[in-house]
Order: C-alpha cells, then structure tokens, then sequence
C-alpha cells in the first residue's frame, strides 16, 4: 500500500513539474454546467533527426615503463 501511494506521489510530481516548465498545457474548453467539464491538452513536440559531420578525434600514445626506447640489454 505505501509503494502504491509512493508511486501516485511521484507521478503526482512528475505532472506538476511538467505543467511548471510549460511542456503540458491543460485548458479547460467548456464550462462545468450541468455536464462535465471538458479539457483540451496541448503538450510539447519532439522532433528526432540524424546529421552526418566529421569531427578531429585527439589520439592518445601510451607508453610503459618496460617498453621505452632505453632498455638494459645484458
């Protein structure tokens, strides 16, 4: 029962952070007479694409202690 109220809790949350940065929009379009009230959602829109581009990738040489030029041959 508390994770079922958890969970209402943090979707309550989630909703009301969502209307703050204005990505949910919820305008009620017809007064609550006699019948229900009704309620017209505008949310954001997502658009997706892909872009070809080269870019210079810095490399990177490593080196240890035992395979430097100087070693001592016996």
């Amino acid at each position: 029962m508390r994770t079922l109220l958890a969970l209402l809790g943090i979707a309550v949350l989630i909703v009301a952070g969502l209307l703050f940065f204005g990505i949910i929009s919820i305008d009620q379009t017809r007064p609550a007479v006699v019948q229900a009230p009704q309620f017209q959602a505008d949310v954001a829109r997502v658009s997706v694409g892909t872009e070809n581009k080269t870019v210079a990738v810095p490399t990177i040489d490593v080196e240890r202690p035992g395979e430097t030029a100087t070693t001592n041959a016996r």
